[in-house]
């Protein structure tokens, strides 16, 4: 029953919630403890919460996803996991992780407590609406960013890097919407509501348009954050972006990927490279001067 139900919580997905360490790494905190420690604790009470809201989706979509030619194969929907197991360990979960965040800032227990209802509403709701349920992913990720200033007391944090996450959540979640559009073809609708209301041309305006609104804006956080070096060498690491973005639109427009972006991230050897090359690049343009 433990496999089933850790399966259940996703933790492949819990990548995700690695974008609450932004706000230590861009305040310039990264190397003390005093500000790691928390955002390590934050980022475990984060993933509890993700798991417990994936079971609650799981069980709020059993029936859809038995009609999936992939998701019919999760635990609840194959029957390997029983709904009550999963609503019995989502409730438990809960309760210890919003505890949890509280007590370890009253702020970051504020915004877990936001995205659990948030996602929870999504669960049962949002994700029905079209337009509207990709926007719930973005926000998603902008409370995972939210979260971890609090842990940091940030005082440095550009809001240009709260914009560019909203916007590249946005971007991978209607390239997510695309993949299931052409996968499910004509059955799309009976899987999830709101694609009924989707098509790929309209899609595949969006994503142009959240592209380069994604690109445009880091480019502007490079140049125009306070606590950036003067010399503008943080325009250095526009490059790595540019290649990531475009290499994940080359994956959902021309490899057919984009259903599970964290298998992206986990498989894609270049995506992983030019990520690595980001990450150490501002992390000598931040640390070194």
């Amino acid at each position: 029953m433990i496999l089933p139900l850790l399966k259940t919580m996703r933790p492949k997905q819990w990548i995700k919630n690695l974008v609450i360490f932004a706000p230590l790494v861009f305040d310039v905190k990264l190397l003390q403890p005093r500000y790691l420690i928390p955002t390590v604790a934050g980022f475990v009470l984060l993933c509890l919460i993700s798991g417990a809201v994936y079971l609650i989706n799981d069980v709020a979509d059993i029936e859809n996803d038995r009609r999936h030619p992939v998701k019919r194969r999760r635990p609840l929907a194959s029957g390997e996991l029983s709904v009550g197991v999963a609503i019995a360990a989502a409730a438990l979960i809960i309760v210890i992780a919003l505890a949890g965040g509280f007590l370890l800032h009253p702020l970051f227990g504020a915004i877990l407590s936001a995205y659990f209802l948030l996602h929870l509403a999504y669960s049962l709701w949002l994700k029905h609406i079209v337009i509207i349920d990709v926007m719930a992913i973005a926000t998603g990720f902008l409370l995972r960013v939210a979260a971890g200033v609090p842990l940091v007391e940030a005082e440095r944090f550009s809001p240009w890097l709260y914009i560019c996450m909203m916007l590249l959540a946005l971007l991978i979640g209607f390239g997510k919407r695309r993949h299931e559009l052409v996968l499910l073809e004509e059955n799309a609708n009976t899987h999830r509501k709101s694609l009924e209301e989707y098509n790929v041309p309209l899609l595949d305006h969006v994503i142009s348009i959240v592209t380069a609104s994604t690109i445009v804006s880091y480019a502007f956080y490079t140049f125009s954050a306070p606590n950036l070096p003067a010399n503008h060498t943080m325009m250095l690491t526009i490059p790595f972006v540019l290649y990531g973005i475009f290499r994940y639109l080359y994956l959902v427009h021309v490899k057919g990927m984009g259903g599970a972006p964290e298998e992206i991230a986990l498989s894609d050897r270049p995506l992983q490279i030019s990520f690595l090359l980001w990450g150490l690049s501002v992390v000598l343009v931040l640390y070194i001067r």
